[in-house]
């Protein structure tokens, strides 16, 4: 049935659970379980279990050598309708077969980037960026500080931005 979908099998030893219209897009073996792209998020291996990473949580994938590094992202707030985030630390998963699975997570990745801009700002910049999120309508304004940058400043800074673009939207509507 999958190949007759175009869509790719679960393979066996998955522990997530799809929602009823999930598409697997592509699957990879790791040394610590299987991992499945699908058109709403990445399933990784986490212990005796697998969750999804949402495409729009993912800061960073790097394909190198054999090793998947990850960058999540984590929500920490909300500015006045944009969305502050918090890198998590690199995680690499070392793929033993990894297919199209790298193919299909840079693409996923980079296709959910509609604007990417970094600011400097006092105490520190960060990173303004709109996004698609899988499975909703319109674009979402994500701002990551900069390791050093002030969070509170980049807060203030990133609720007027998202005051703008509002404002921007209902005048086109």
């Amino acid at each position: 049935m999958a190949r007759l979908s175009g869509t790719a099998a679960l393979p066996e030893g998955f522990a997530g659970r799809l929602e009823t219209d999930e598409h697997v897009l592509a699957v990879a073996d790791s040394q610590d379980g299987p991992v499945v792209a699908t058109h709403l998020g990445l399933w990784v291996p986490e212990g005796d279990d697998t969750r999804r990473i949402g495409w729009h949580l993912l800061s960073k994938a790097i394909w190198n050598g054999g090793e998947l590094g990850l960058v999540e992202a984590e929500e920490t707030g909300d500015a006045g309708g944009a969305v502050l985030l918090r890198d998590l630390p690199r995680r690499r998963l070392a793929l033993t077969s990894a297919g199209r699975l790298p193919d299909v997570v840079h693409t996923r990745v980079t296709s959910s980037i509609k604007s990417s801009q970094h600011r400097d700002l006092a105490g520190g910049g960060a990173w303004f960026v709109q996004r698609k999120v899988p499975g909703r309508d319109g674009i979402v304004l994500q701002v990551r500080a900069d390791t050093d940058a002030d969070e509170t400043a980049v807060a203030e800074v990133a609720a007027e931005i998202a005051r703008r673009i509002e404002e921007a939207r209902k005048g086109r509507d």
